[in-house]
């Protein structure tokens, strides 16, 4: 088990990515979902090098809401992370391009793209009093591993339990972002920001998304309801 203190402290970079997130609030589960596509694109790319082994089919974006316990997860098994990558791209490289943001943005009005500092993960703090990884690399041999942190500058990262490869976020959702646990709400932004990722996504088991956007279908082939949904 790993006990670390992240670079640079919430009281420095929350209040700007709140400034910045105040009339988008729904951008965190746009990168959730982001991250996720970017994680199965790249285990294709590993299969293709030969890698790893999968099937196109296996390849899935799943939300859940839990009411009950106020959490939402996103699930996707695409080619997961070890203790040291988690270590490495959510605690190191996020953190020093805080760092930057934080730098260059904390006395200005104008808003900035949190992508480009890849921030994108801790948008998810925004909505939430706690956030925890559970993921399972495609390495062979690979353990799997648990990283938690509450917004403050301290996380937990040790072994974990999940037995499938990839990675799921838990959401733990405070008390002044409920809306995010409705599903309509969740719909809603899925349908604006999700729509036409080459990936199925699921929410609460129920299908999202066209994989096939309408624009590279042949027109012989799309029918009048295609046309009503686009529009």
């Amino acid at each position: 088990m790993t006990q670390g203190t992240l670079k640079i402290h919430s009281e420095n970079i929350l209040p700007i990515l709140k400034k910045w997130l105040y009339t988008d609030r729904d951008i965190f589960l746009r990168e959730l979902v982001s991250n996720a596509c970017d994680a199965m694109s790249k285990l294709k790319i590993l299969r293709d090098q030969g890698e790893a082994e999968f099937k196109d089919e296996e390849l899935r974006i799943d939300i859940e809401i839990d009411k009950e316990s106020k959490k939402l997860k996103v699930f996707d098994t695409g080619l997961g992370m070890d203790q040291e990558e988690i270590e490495k791209y959510i605690a190191q490289l996020a953190f020093s391009g805080a760092e930057e943001f934080v730098k260059k943005y904390q006395d200005q009005e104008s808003d900035a793209i949190i992508g480009h500092f890849g921030l994108g993960f801790y948008s998810s703090f925004m909505v939430s009093d706690k956030v925890e990884i559970d993921s399972l690399s495609y390495k062979g041999e690979a353990k799997p591993a648990h990283w938690s942190c509450d917004g403050s500058p301290e996380y937990l990262l040790e072994e974990g339990a999940r037995d499938e490869r990839g990675t799921v976020i838990t959401l733990h959702i405070n008390k002044d972002s409920k809306e995010f646990l409705e599903e309509s709400k969740l719909r809603e932004m899925l349908t604006k920001h999700c729509r036409f990722l080459p990936y199925p996504i699921f929410l609460n088991g129920k299908r999202i998304n066209d994989v096939e956007p309408l624009w590279v279908k042949p027109a012989s082939e799309c029918t009048e309801k295609d046309y009503l949904d686009f529009y």
